[in-house]
C-alpha cells in the first residue's frame, strides 16, 4: 500500500480577492527559449557546437526574440558555442541573447568575457531562496540568502559599466514555488534596489520559476498574482515564468499564471528539460492559436520543427504529444470517425468563417500536418470511419445505407490483423464491389426506343455479358435503361430482384471523368439486400455494372 502519509499538502495562498479566474489570455507573452541551456543540460547526449548552432538558427527562424544560449562560464564548449555565434555573425540585431550564471564573481567575470560583441543581452543571475534549500543545502538564514543575490547584482552592475552592448538584468529566486511569498518579494525588491537602473524603457526581469512543480496550477497562479500586485515600480518590471512539469500540469499552470499577470514565459520546444521537462512553448503557442490569438511565432510547419528537434536532441516526440505527435490528428473510434466525416462535409457545404469540426480543435493543414492520417481503421472503428477513408482518399461517397455493409467487411479483417491501411480498404472495395465480375460480367449494351403494342414507347436494351466466361446476350424492355436491364436480367437468370435505391456521382473532373453508380438491390424471394458498385465514363454503363456487381453479391 502506498505510504501517502509521508507527504504533506502544499498550503494554498490566502487570497480571497484573487482576480485571475475572471481573466482570459488575449495576447501572446514574450517567449524565451531555454532549449540550448535548460533543455540541453537534460539530454542524455548533449548537443555539440554545430548541433546547437543548427538549433539556434531554427529558433531564430521560428521568431524567438529572446534565446537563452547556455551557461558560458560552466564549460569550454558552452563558452565556445557562444563565441561561434558572435564570430559567425549569426545573431540578428533584433534577437536578445540570454546567458545564465550563478552568483559567484569568477563566473560572472567569465560570462562577461563570453558576451563581448553581442549587441543585446539578458544577464540572468539566480540563487535558490526556498525554505527547504535554505535549510538543507545552504545552511543560511534569510538575510544571508538575500545577500548572495544583492552581492551578485552589485558585481553585475560593476562589470556592466564597461560593457558596450545593451544589457538587461534578469534575476530568478530559484525554487520560487517553495519560497514564502513575502520573502520572495523582499529578495526581488532588494535586487531591484541594488540594480538601481530599472525603468519602463529598460526594465528588470523577475523570473519566478516553478523549478519543481509542487501543487495544482491554481496555486501557482495565486502566487504570481500576489507578486504582480505587490511589486513596487511594476511598470519597470517584466514578470517572467519558468514552469516545470513535475505534476504534468506545466501548460495549465503557465496559462493560469499568464491570466494572473505574467508578461513572459521561458520554456522549451516539446517540453524537453530536467525530470519531466520544462513547459512546452509549442503547446502553449498552438493553444493560443486555436483560440484565435496570434502566437507571435512562425509555427506553420510543426513537422519541420520536430525533424530538427529530434535530430539535434536525439529525443523522440511521443505519438500522443499535442499537435506534433503522429497520432494526434487520428481517430480510431467509430463514432469519432463518423463525427469528423460529417463535420468536414458540413464545413465544405456551409463555407463558415471559423474552423468547426468535431474532435479536431484546429485544421491540421494550418500547422503543416495532412489529412491522410486523420482516420485509422481498426477493430474499434465504425462505419463512418471506413466511409471517410473511401471519400477522403479515393473519392467514393458511399450511400449512407452502404456504410455498415462495407464496414462489416473491413471489421472482419481488422479483427484478424489489427489496423487496416487505406490501401487495403480500397483493395477490399474493389474485390467486393467494383471488380465483382464472377460469375456474370457485363460487357456491353445497346439502348433503343421501342414502340409498344398500345402505341407508347419504352426502352429496349440488348446486353452482352459473360457467364462463367461464356459470352451470352439478352434483351429487356422497361420504362428506362435500369428498369429494362432489371427485367431482362431477371428473365435471363430466373431471378426476381428489386432496385431499392440508386445513387451516382462523378469521381474525377475533366473530359475523361468517371462516374460511380451505387445500386441497392433486393432478392425478392429471400429478402436479402446488398449494394453493387459500377464505374464508367458513361453513367448508364456504370449503373449496369453496379447491377451486375449487386447480383453477383446476392446470388453467388
Amino acid at each position: 500500500m502506498l505510504n501517502y502519509k509521508r507527504y504533506k499538502q502544499v498550503p494554498p495562498v490566502n487570497m480571497p480577492d484573487r482576480e485571475w479566474p475572471n481573466k482570459v489570455i488575449d495576447k501572446a507573452p514574450v517567449w524565451c527559449s531555454v532549449d540550448l541551456r535548460d533543455g540541453n543540460q537534460a539530454l542524455i547526449e548533449p548537443m555539440v557546437v554545430e548541433e546547437k548552432i543548427e538549433f539556434f538558427n531554427m529558433l531564430v527562424k521560428l521568431g524567438f526574440k529572446e534565446i537563452e544560449v547556455g551557461f558560458p562560464a560552466a564549460s569550454q564548449i558552452e563558452f565556445d558555442f557562444l563565441r561561434q555565434l558572435v564570430e559567425r555573425k549569426l545573431i540578428p540585431d533584433d534577437v536578445r541573447i540570454q546567458v545564465l550564471v550563478q552568483c559567484r564573481e569568477h563566473l560572472l567575470k567569465r560570462t562577461f568575457e563570453a558576451i563581448q560583441g553581442i549587441k543585446k543581452v539578458i544577464f540572468h543571475i539566480y540563487n535558490s531562496t526556498s525554505t527547504l534549500q535554505r535549510d538543507v543545502v545552504f545552511h543560511k538564514d534569510k538575510e544571508e540568502i538575500k545577500k548572495i543575490a544583492t552581492d551578485a547584482t552589485e558585481m553585475v552592475r560593476k562589470y556592466a559599466e564597461k560593457y558596450e552592448g545593451d544589457l538587461l538584468l534578469e534575476y530568478s529566486p530559484e525554487s520560487f514555488t517553495g519560497t514564502e511569498l513575502d520573502y520572495a518579494l523582499e529578495v526581488c525588491e532588494a535586487v531591484m534596489d541594488t540594480w538601481g537602473m530599472a525603468t519602463p524603457e529598460r526594465p528588470i526581469i523577475f523570473n519566478l520559476p516553478s523549478t519543481v512543480e509542487m501543487t495544482t496550477p491554481n496555486v501557482y497562479a495565486d502566487q504570481i498574482e500576489w507578486m504582480n500586485k505587490h511589486f513596487k515600480n511594476r511598470d519597470s518590471i517584466v514578470l517572467s515564468l519558468h514552469p516545470h512539469n513535475d505534476r504534468g500540469t506545466g501548460v495549465a499552470a503557465t496559462e493560469l499564471a499568464l491570466m494572473a499577470g505574467a508578461d513572459r514565459v521561458e520554456g522549451t520546444l516539446f517540453g524537453n528539460g530536467e525530470r519531466t521537462g520544462n513547459v512546452d512553448i509549442l503547446t502553449l503557442a498552438y493553444n493560443m492559436f486555436s483560440q484565435g490569438i496570434d502566437p507571435k511565432l512562425n509555427l506553420e510547419n510543426v513537422r519541420a520543427i520536430a525533424e530538427v528537434y529530434e535530430r539535434c536532441t536525439k529525443m523522440e516526440i511521443d505519438p500522443r504529444h499535442p499537435y506534433a505527435g503522429k497520432l494526434v490528428f487520428t481517430a480510431f473510434s467509430g463514432s469519432h470517425q463518423d463525427a469528423i466525416n460529417k463535420g468536414m462535409q458540413a464545413l465544405k457545404e456551409r463555407h463558415g468563417e471559423y474552423w468547426e469540426v468535431p474532435y479536431l480543435p484546429i485544421d491540421p493543414s494550418d500547422i503543416g500536418r495532412v489529412y491522410e492520417p486523420i482516420v485509422r481503421i481498426n477493430s474499434q472503428s465504425g462505419k463512418g470511419g471506413v466511409a471517410f477513408v473511401m471519400d477522403t482518399f479515393y473519392g467514393f461517397k458511399l450511400p449512407k445505407g452502404m456504410h455498415k455493409e462495407f464496414a462489416d467487411v473491413i471489421q472482419k479483417i481488422s479483427e484478424k490483423q489489427g489496423e487496416v491501411a487505406p490501401e487495403r480498404i480500397m483493395e477490399e472495395f474493389r474485390n467486393n464491389y467494383t471488380e465483382r465480375k464472377e460469375p456474370i460480367h457485363f460487357r456491353k449494351c445497346q439502348i433503343h426506343d421501342t414502340e409498344m403494342a398500345d402505341g407508347s414507347f419504352a426502352t429496349l436494351v440488348t446486353v452482352t455479358y459473360t457467364n462463367n466466361g461464356i459470352e451470352k446476350v439478352f434483351e429487356g424492355v422497361g420504362n428506362g435503361p435500369i428498369d429494362a436491364m432489371q427485367k431482362g436480367l431477371e428473365k435471363e437468370l430466373g431471378i426476381e430482384i428489386r432496385v431499392l435505391d440508386y445513387n451516382e456521382h462523378a469521381l474525377t473532373s475533366g473530359s475523361g471523368a468517371q462516374a460511380a453508380s451505387y445500386i441497392h438491390l433486393m432478392d425478392v424471394k429471400s429478402g436479402k439486400v446488398t449494394y453493387g458498385v459500377g464505374i464508367s465514363s458513361n453513367i448508364t454503363r456504370a449503373s449496369f455494372r453496379g447491377i451486375f456487381s449487386a447480383v453477383n453479391r446476392l446470388f453467388y
